[in-house]
């Protein structure tokens, strides 16, 4: 492969999957591996063209874009000055595991991650902490419980940014939105939505009713109020629970209310009696926001 005349940024070939400056690139299915790598290195992966200005606009510093031919002219713009390799469609596959179909990844930098006490008060904004306090104080946000499966978390913040969310908070054991799989299922919503993780689960959201927020618990308990009959304060936290499980007996006793998505009478006739986590986020957003 012959080196591409592009002045304004360096661009190397590489023409070997197991060359060591694609390091931060490898192995991206192996989801132990990749937290471990990512922590460790303070870094994380955007996967293609909108994803990566997400990132970038969100104030994210580049350190490196693994890219084919064919995308390199479309990040024009926004890698400017950046290392990029430069790889044949095999070579990528190669390195990461899989068919990249959005043609470019970028090795970004992680940002120094806000507080809880900064986030609910609006000292955070979307890609950092804001020093001088501008931020808009949340009045809604979505408090997750133990989520730890990533697709289910990014798509929960693409609901919350889509539906007027003002933040997330999330429990100590919840899924990084910050791995491949969050940032791509949130189509970047991650990088717009403020959000912080608890450092304590056990008295955790004592520091969010001490905020003034009025802490609704989402169950499929059917002797839970519905969610449009409960009336909602000046500020609100959702709280919801995992896939399956739901949120713990501690968290619901914490609550002020318990609330459900009423389902139809037939619903427990055909051995439904509840939505997917992500489903029911996105019925309970609507509800929050009104």
């Amino acid at each position: 492969m012959s080196r591409t005349p592009y002045p304004w940024r360096v661009v190397i070939p590489v023409e070997d999957a197991a060359d060591p400056r694609l390091a931060d690139y490898t192995r991206l299915r192996d989801v132990d591996l990749r937290k471990s790598l990512e922590g460790a290195r303070g870094l994380f992966l955007a996967e293609g063209e909108k994803v990566i200005r997400r990132a970038v606009a969100a104030g994210h510093p580049v350190r490196s874009v693994l890219t084919t031919a064919k995308w390199l002219g479309h990040l024009a713009d926004v890698i400017e000055g950046v290392t990029v390799y430069l790889v044949s469609d095999e070579v990528m596959e190669g390195v990461t595991g899989f068919q990249v179909h959005r043609g470019a990844l970028a090795s970004m930098e992680r940002l120094t991650p806000p507080s809880v006490a900064d986030v609910i008060s609006g000292r955070a904004l979307a890609g950092g902490t804001e020093p001088e306090g501008r931020g808009r104080t949340p009045r809604r946000i979505v408090v997750l419980e133990d989520l730890v499966d990533h697709g289910n978390v990014g798509a929960i913040f693409r609901c919350a940014a889509a539906l007027g969310v003002d933040a997330v908070v999330l429990s100590p054991r919840c899924a990084d939105p910050l791995y491949r799989r969050s940032v791509k299922v949130s189509m970047g919503a991650v990088f717009a939505v403020p959000y912080a993780r608890m450092a304590d689960w056990h008295d955790g959201l004592a520091e969010i009713r001490a905020e003034g927020f009025q802490l609704l618990a989402l169950t499929p308990d059917r002797a839970a109020v519905p969610m449009d009959d409960v009336p909602l304060g000046d500020r609100v936290a959702l709280m919801l629970g995992s896939e399956g499980d739901g949120l713990s007996s501690h968290w619901l006793h914490e609550a002020d209310h318990p609330v459900r998505i009423p389902m139809s009478e037939t619903a427990m006739d055909l051995g439904v009696d509840s939505l997917n986590v992500v489903a029911a986020a996105a019925i309970a957003c609507h509800s929050l926001v009104r």
